[in-house]
């Protein structure tokens, strides 16, 4: 089996890419990661600028962020845009309060993705969702997430699963990404630090087993590894970004 490759969500880095995103990826790219998964444009301002930057830069795109209100309202114009940038994954990457109030809503948003998802296939794009911990509040005994995967068409609608929120809303990420299985398009590798706050940590620096998490999202199919840190604190995002790359190196992934 091919090694799965590794990129960075740039939510991580968004405090750099607002004033630089060309020199913010090409520091990326010198860390040793082989792409990148956008959340934004940074201060570029068209797909064609993005594109070049990675080309110039030796990245791929892992995958882009959307919200669920541009897909639901202007989804031609959504696929448009990434076919420019050559992004072929579609990942949402929150669901608003109003829509996950109880078990109705996560029902309906099932629906919702199908027809979403259907509309993606149509055009060659992959469609998955990225959980928070919200998603693990349960409704007559059953989470949300669950309810979402009932009520979707695992053919269409995948995961992109977070390892840190997995844990965070008090599931073992490892068993539940061999529970979703080839339901997992992408994987954010993100720790947590111990200690009763759950700060966020690089990647093979807190308590999360890294080692079995990526054999686990191997035996799962994972397209992609996706460094993210949601808050890097008092460290600069690039140093983060390199802690975790080289964590991932002792373990034998990079």
């Amino acid at each position: 089996m091919a090694k799965i490759p590794l990129a960075v969500q740039l939510y991580t880095v968004r405090d750099l890419t607002k004033d630089d995103f060309v020199g913010t990826i090409r520091q990326i790219a010198e860390l040793g990661y082989t792409g990148v998964e956008l959340a934004g444009f940074g201060n570029l301002t068209s797909a064609k600028e993005v594109t070049k930057a990675l080309s110039n830069a030796g990245l791929k795109l892992a995958g882009n962020h959307v919200g669920i209100d541009r897909l639901e309202t202007s989804i031609a114009q959504v696929l448009d845009e990434n076919d420019a940038l050559g992004n072929k994954n579609i990942l949402v990457p929150w669901m608003p309060e109003e829509r996950r109030k109880d078990a109705a809503g996560w029902k309906a948003v099932g629906q919702l993705f199908n027809r979403v998802a259907a509309e993606c296939h149509k055009r060659g794009f992959e469609f998955a969702y990225h959980n928070h911990s919200f998603e693990f509040q349960k409704f007559d005994g059953k989470s949300g997430l669950d309810i979402l995967w009932e009520n979707s068409d695992p053919k269409l609608v995948k995961s992109e699963l977070d390892t840190y929120w997995v844990k965070h809303g008090g599931e073992d990420p490892v068993a539940y990404i061999r529970k979703l299985g080839k339901r997992i398009l992408t994987l954010h590798l993100k720790d947590m630090a111990a200690g009763p706050e759950q700060r966020f940590a690089e990647v093979g620096s807190g308590i999360l087993d890294f080692k079995s998490i990526i054999e686990a999202g191997k035996g799962a199919g994972a397209k992609w590894y996706i460094v993210e840190q949601d808050n890097t604190y008092d460290r600069p995002p690039m140093e983060s970004l390199k802690t975790s790359y080289q964590n991932l190196k002792k373990l034998g992934f990079a």
